[in-house]
């Protein structure tokens, strides 16, 4: 765990926590909250996909955690002769950017099978370093 309450991996990039009761980390359950609030139109629930964008859940098997933060917020176009996919950039959107950590969190946390496709039922408490952080950043 991190300083900020934040469970990582051994490279310092952020992952789920599960407890032996069940119990999810924070960051997860909020992931989960905001992937359905802004991404799931396009990508699906549970991070499924549909026939308008790619199954998350699956892309982050092959996606870095810095290629994730960037094609979010910068955007990204996929041109082929059969299609035209284009995600645009959620780099000046508050309600992505502010959580994008749990959001990267919570789809990871579907990919590795972590996560069935559910509201998760128990997690901690949000933490006071984190809700100063979301403070700052929402600014509200």
């Amino acid at each position: 765990m991190d300083e900020n309450g934040m469970w990582v991996d051994k490279d310092g990039n952020p992952t789920d926590h599960i407890n032996n009761d069940g119990t999810l980390d924070w960051f997860s359950f909020s992931g989960y909250r905001r992937y359905h609030s802004e991404c799931h139109v396009c990508h699906g629930p549970d991070g499924m996909g549909s026939s308008y964008a790619p199954a998350l859940k699956d892309s982050l098997q092959n996606m870095s955690y810095a290629d994730f933060l960037g094609t979010v917020a910068a955007g990204r176009q996929n041109v082929t002769t059969s299609q035209n996919n284009v995600m645009p950039s959620f780099g000046n959107n508050k309600n992505v950017m502010c959580y994008i950590n749990d959001i990267y969190v919570y789809l990871r946390a579907r990919g590795n099978g972590d996560l069935d496709r559910a509201r998760p039922e128990k997690h901690t408490p949000k933490p006071k370093v984190y809700a100063d952080a979301e403070t700052a950043c929402v600014g509200f």
